[in-house]
């Protein structure tokens, strides 16, 4: 298994594009509508957001994947269509603009959008783009793909992992896109994976769902959760293996690919929190079990003062005791110990609940890196949890303050 290059297009058989269209109307040069279509009919799977308030693609989206069948994904940035007028009819409308051009059911289209919320779709500039971004689709067309899709994201995000399953090569690869509102349970975040491998709609559920449980669901921006969020999966089978459609061997090693691709964006993702300087991983062990590992961890990296804490380099290990102490897990505060690391070096500040004695200079250093780690025993069993998140700077402030403008 090794990653390589390609993104979404990796996989045989995906093309992908990307353009302006007129949705942002702030900056002509960022791409806002974004298509990925595969040579053939694809079995599909999706994860959605757990908040109540859902925006209208979503419910589309659900509707046309009854079937278990897809053959391509529409997206736009720079406008949720959540909460918005119109806002089925206008995802609906998105659904039937890109089935003419590509002369497929509109059943057979995922649909998504991504930006401000409770603001109507410009539908008409999205239904005019749709016949001139089918000519612009390309085998290599993931990265124009991958930018259409950004919101206040900086950096767009591609992968793709290849292995063998039975003397055959598949690929599985991907973008997404997320920076701000992202939560457990997922975030503002669209991530769209297709893979040339055969297998079962129900089998790639039960696989998207497990994967999604230990990435996407286990990073923390800013303790919001989206209305938009949504994780699909298509898998067009041309690669030519064997179907898997039992949890067998075949099944097994697709799941580790997908949870090892999933893992990386949603690390992606918390490494690009909206004004975020710093990834940080915070890694628990020695917990009865993984859930109360992940109960832990997720309090700390959602931590507002333990992110601000972060921000400055500040080895406040105190508000670390303080987040697990309030994530529900029943411990005792005595059992902890508390390390920082990064690749400055590792540096324990907190041994059996009470302070050590630390160089804070060496400390500062060990921080101020950009990925910086908070790793957390217990001598509780064996069990453990790693959740990612990112630093609290003013910057993320200002971005959210003006974010409609």
């Amino acid at each position: 298994m090794k990653f390589i290059e390609g993104g979404v297009c990796a996989p045989k058989g995906f093309k992908a594009a990307g353009l302006h269209v007129g949705v942002k109307t702030t900056n002509v040069n960022k791409k806002d509508l974004a298509l990925i279509v595969s040579d053939n009919e694809c079995n599909a799977a999706a994860v959605y957001t757990k908040n109540v308030v859902k925006a209208a693609p979503l419910n589309v989206t659900k509707e046309n994947l009854k079937n278990g069948k897809a053959q391509a994904i529409f997206a736009n940035s720079g406008n949720a269509n959540a909460c918005a007028p119109n806002g089925e009819e206008n995802a609906k409308r998105m659904c039937q603009s890109i089935a003419k051009a590509l002369g497929i059911n509109e059943t057979e289209i995922v649909v998504a959008s991504t930006g401000v919320i409770g603001q109507e779709l410009p539908i008409t500039v999205i239904e005019d783009a749709a016949a001139k971004l089918y000519t612009q689709l390309s085998y290599e067309g993931s990265n124009d793909a991958a930018a259409a899709i950004m919101t206040t994201d900086l950096a767009t995000k591609e992968l793709a992992i290849e292995f063998e399953i039975d003397g055959k090569l598949i690929k599985i690869g991907g973008i997404a896109k997320g920076s701000g509102m992202i939560h457990p349970n997922m975030g503002t975040m669209l991530a769209f994976l297709t893979t040339d491998c055969a297998i079962s709609h129900e089998l790639m559920q039960k696989a998207l769902i497990g994967a999604t449980n230990i990435s996407f669901n286990r990073v923390s921006v800013d303790g919001d959760s989206s209305t938009n969020d949504m994780l699909t999966l298509l898998a067009n089978g041309l690669a030519k293996n064997d179907e898997i459609t039992e949890t067998n061997d075949a099944y097994h090693i697709f799941t580790n690919a997908l949870n090892t691709l999933c893992i990386e964006f949603a690390k992606m993702i918390a490494a690009d929190g909206e004004g975020a300087t710093h990834l940080i991983t915070c890694h628990v062990q020695g917990t009865k079990d993984e859930a109360d590992a992940e109960k832990i961890s997720k309090s700390v990296i959602s931590s507002s003062l333990v992110k601000s804490a972060m921000f400055g380099a500040d080895a406040n290990w105190g508000r670390v005791l303080c987040a697990m102490g309030y994530s529900g897990v029943n411990f005792d505060p005595e059992d902890v110990d508390v390390f920082f690391e990064s690749r400055m070096g590792n540096i324990a500040v907190c041994k059996n609940g009470r302070g050590l004695l630390f160089d804070e200079d060496q400390a500062k250093k060990i921080l101020s890196e950009r990925n910086i780690s908070i790793n957390i025993t217990l001598s509780i069993g064996t069990a453990q949890c790693t959740c990612w998140g990112c630093d609290l700077t003013y910057d993320y402030v200002r971005i959210n303050g003006d974010y409609r403008s």
